[in-house]
């Protein structure tokens, strides 16, 4: 599967995947394990969610599939 996480998009991922896994942790929940989806997705570059709706982030807005 090719990466279909561009940049800013990572970033978001870790930093609220992060944010929900330590929010969980203090409440004592279970919940906080959520919060390693988008840490993995974020970190693999790879979100197995986007691929049914071919999103990309990594390509620029003007930047059509055929040159990517």
């Amino acid at each position: 599967m090719r990466t279909n996480v561009g940049p800013a998009d990572r970033h978001a991922r870790i930093t609220i995947g992060l944010a929900i896994l330590a929010l969980g942790w203090f409440a004592g929940s279970t919940w906080a394990w959520i919060g390693l989806f988008p840490i993995i997705t974020g970190l693999t570059k790879r979100c197995p969610g986007y691929r049914p709706f071919d999103i990309d982030t990594t390509r620029s807005v003007g930047e059509s599939k055929a040159a990517g």
